[in-house]
């Protein structure tokens, strides 16, 4: 596998709903809530798809707010989208910043364009392939 590859496994037995998630050495869990069967130890896939973008956010923010040497002290972002199974083509997320620091207004509207400059906003909207295959043990 060339290893310029952001990959992940996961793993999910009889254990209805929750799923091991590995990735770059990390652990993670992914559930349902106990009224679609899951037993709500993790957070669902839309919450991780939402912890995605946001981590994403904050971190590329920070890094230009860093590099730029703007006094940015946190971030702090809410995330919000439709329940699953009612997405579609017309799906939003919805994404609040704040920003807290002794910034001038010109620093804050260059966040708020360097937000939407963070790789999984640009992967959320872009047309995106799956492709599925399967493996043969």
């Amino acid at each position: 596998m060339p290893e310029d590859l952001i990959t992940a496994v996961t793993e999910l037995d009889q254990a209805h709903y929750l799923t091991k998630i590995y990735a770059g050495g990390h652990l993670v869990y992914a559930d349902e809530p106990e009224d679609k069967g899951g037993t709500n130890e993790a957070m669902p896939p839309g919450s991780l798809l939402l912890a995605s973008l946001g981590s994403c956010t904050a971190i590329t923010m920070r890094m230009y707010a860093d590099r730029k040497e703007y006094p940015l002290t946190s971030i702090r972002i809410q995330l919000s989208i439709c329940a699953e199974e009612k997405m579609d083509a017309s799906t939003r997320i919805i994404r609040k910043i704040e920003m807290e620091g002794e910034l001038t207004q010109e620093q804050r509207a260059r966040l708020m364009q360097i937000a939407d400059k963070c790789p999984i906003h640009k992967i959320l909207t872009s047309p995106i392939t799956i492709e599925s295959h399967e493996l043969k043990l």
